[in-house]
């Protein structure tokens, strides 16, 4: 049987290019997000039985319990979970923005991985052989803030918080737990990067993007080592992007 990957917001972007990737290396792969037609026209001309689509809300604790219940009834394990889930809010200074907003992004980009760690470490502690890995989608706003995206920013700080508490917690279970800091990556949603966005000046100016692909094997070959080894953190990023020596 072959190991078992967990993706979530793995209909499109970094998400679907990491599923493909694990896919592509022998895994059967579990994609879940919230839009159905996506989820759909993702899996087109994937073996059925190795590109699972299933159609989640992991920001709620039914969402979440409702897609770990059907891995654990279909599959039985899990190996390999990509927290990628995640959300942004428009370029606001931070006395602008709405709680409803602060509180929208967090829900995803924290309260989703949180969710979906809990549940995947209690699969991966119950199994044969026990253990499992998980990697989080932190960003490089996880270490270095942009102008006016203080939700996202502080919500992918948060995300190294929990990326080093799961490490802590649960390697006696053998599990690693790391973050891939991601920075410009060329999807449909980064693309207006190369028409222009904030520097730390307050000007606008478009920046230089990478192959989503190069993430995509970054993630695969993170899962190719042994739960006894640990990436805890990696930054990749696009080279000529203006993030060393930011502001």
């Amino acid at each position: 049987m072959s190991k078992v990957a967990l993706v979530t917001g793995g209909s499109k972007g970094i998400g679907y290019a990491a599923a493909k990737a694990m896919y592509d290396m022998g895994y059967t792969v579990i994609v879940a997000a919230r839009n159905e037609q996506k989820l759909k026209a993702c899996a087109e001309g994937f073996d059925p039985e190795r590109f699972v689509p299933v159609s989640a809300d992991v920001s709620s604790p039914e969402g979440v319990e409702a897609l770990f219940s059907r891995i654990k009834n279909d599959f039985g394990r899990l190996d390999v979970l990509f927290n990628n889930a995640g959300n942004n809010s428009p370029a606001k200074s931070i006395e602008e923005i709405p709680y409803e907003e602060w509180l929208r992004v967090f829900n995803v980009n924290v309260h989703a991985s949180f969710l979906c760690a809990q549940a995947a470490i209690k699969i991966m502690k119950a199994q044969q052989p026990m253990g499992g890995r998980i990697i989080n989608n932190a960003s490089i706003s996880a270490i270095t803030p942009r102008l006016y995206t203080a939700p996202y920013t502080a919500s992918k700080h948060a995300i190294t918080g929990l990326t080093k508490s799961i490490s802590l917690d649960c390697r006696k279970f053998n599990i690693a737990c790391g973050q891939i800091n991601i920075g410009n990556a060329e999807t449909e949603m980064s693309g207006r990067m190369r028409k222009g966005v904030y520097q730390a000046d307050g000007t606008i100016a478009p920046e230089e993007m990478m192959d989503v692909a190069d993430v995509a094997a970054a993630i695969a070959m993170i899962t190719t080592m042994p739960v006894t080894t640990n990436v805890l953190e990696m930054t990749i990023m696009a080279n000529a992007m203006p993030f060393v020596g930011r502001g």
